[in-house]
C-alpha cells in the first residue's frame, strides 16, 4: 500500500512520502503505541511530531514496539519556542534523540519564526544538518517575508515549509513563491480541524467518487503536490486518509474547494507570533 504514495524529492534530493501521519495531542503511550501500529499496517511511514507536542517518548517507544526497522521511517520533529537560540536548539535537538530512540532525524524544522531567537536557531539547525544529524532541514509557519529575512545571512536554504493550508486557507501568494523557490510545502490542519467534514461543497463531490469529505480534501492536497501529514487515532479514519489515491478531482473541482477560501486559521497568525516571540 505504500508504494501508492507519491514521494516529494526535497531540493537536496532526500525524498518524503507525500502523505504523513500526524501525532499532535497523541501523548498516552497505549494510544501512541495503537495508533503507530495502526498508521504501519496502513502503509504510513512518515511520521510528524514536535518538541511543543510532548509525545516524542511515547512515540519513540511505539515506534521501537512496532518491530519497523528505523532505516524504513521518516521521522519529523521542531524545536518548540521555548528551545529556540543556538545552544538550547542543539541542546534540544539530542533530547529529541534520546527520546524518539534514534541516532539521526529524516527533517528537523523551526516550529515558528521568532524575531529574538530568527537567526541563532537556524544556524544551529544548519550545523546539525552540516554534522549529518539530520537528513533535511526546514522551517514551519514562516511568511515570504521571513524567508527574505532568513536570506540575508542563512548559509542553506530550507528545504521546507510546513504551513496551515486547507480549503478555507489556500495560500495561494505564498505557495506561488515557495514553488518558486524550489521549497517544499508540507500541510499541517488539513482538515482545518475537522470543519471540511460539514461542508457542502466537499460533501457533494465525495457523493460522486464515493468518497468522505475529508477524503477530498486529502485529494485535493496531494492534487496541488502538498505534502500533508492528516492526524487520528481512529483506526476507521487512519485507513480511510489513505485510500485517496484510486480516484482524482477534475480541474472545475479543484478550482471550486480553492473557492472556500477565507483567509480562515485554525492557529495563529506566523507574524503575530513573530511579533510578540512567542505564544
Amino acid at each position: 500500500m505504500a508504494s501508492l504514495i507519491k514521494k516529494i524529492s526535497l531540493s537536496n534530493c532526500v525524498s518524503i512520502e507525500q502523505l504523513g501521519f500526524g501525532t499532535f495531542k497523541i501523548v498516552d503511550q497505549q494510544e501512541a503505541n495503537n495508533a503507530v501500529m495502526t498508521a504501519l499496517s496502513n502503509g504510513y511511514r512518515s511520521f510528524d511530531t514536535a518538541q511543543l507536542y510532548n509525545n516524542e517518548k511515547v512515540l519513540g517507544e511505539a515506534f521501537v514496539n512496532s518491530g519497523v526497522a528505523r532505516q524504513e521511517l521518516f521521522l519529523t520533529t521542531k524545536v518548540s519556542n521555548l528551545n529556540q537560540g543556538y545552544e538550547q536548539t542543539l541542546k534540544s535537538f539530542e533530547q529529541s534523540l534520546k527520546d524518539l530512540q534514534t541516532d539521526y532525524l529524516d527533517l528537523f524544522l523551526v516550529h515558528w519564526p521568532l524575531k529574538n531567537h530568527f537567526f541563532d536557531t537556524w544556524k544551529a539547525i544548519e550545523q546539525l544538518y552540516e554534522n549529518k544529524m539530520v537528513r533535511a532541514i526546514g522551517v514551519c509557519n514562516f511568511h515570504q517575508s521571513h524567508f527574505e529575512l532568513l536570506k540575508t545571512r542563512a548559509n542553506i536554504k530550507p528545504m521546507i515549509n510546513q504551513i496551515e493550508i486547507h480549503p478555507y486557507l489556500v495560500q495561494k501568494e505564498l505557495i506561488e513563491y515557495l514553488n518558486k523557490e524550489q521549497i517544499a510545502i508540507e500541510a499541517w490542519s488539513p482538515l482545518a480541524r475537522g470543519r471540511v467534514v460539514e461542508e457542502p461543497l466537499l460533501i457533494d463531490i465525495g457523493q460522486k467518487y464515493q468518497k468522505s469529505s475529508s477524503q477530498v480534501t486529502l485529494r485535493w492536497h496531494v492534487q496541488k503536490d502538498l505534502i500533508v501529514i492528516p492526524k487520528s487515532v481512529n483506526p476507521l479514519r487512519i485507513a480511510e486518509n489513505m485510500q485517496i489515491f484510486d480516484f482524482e478531482l477534475t480541474d472545475t473541482e479543484m478550482q471550486q474547494i480553492d473557492s472556500l477560501n477565507e483567509d480562515f486559521r485554525t492557529g495563529p497568525n506566523p507574524d503575530n507570533v513573530y511579533q510578540k516571540n512567542g505564544f
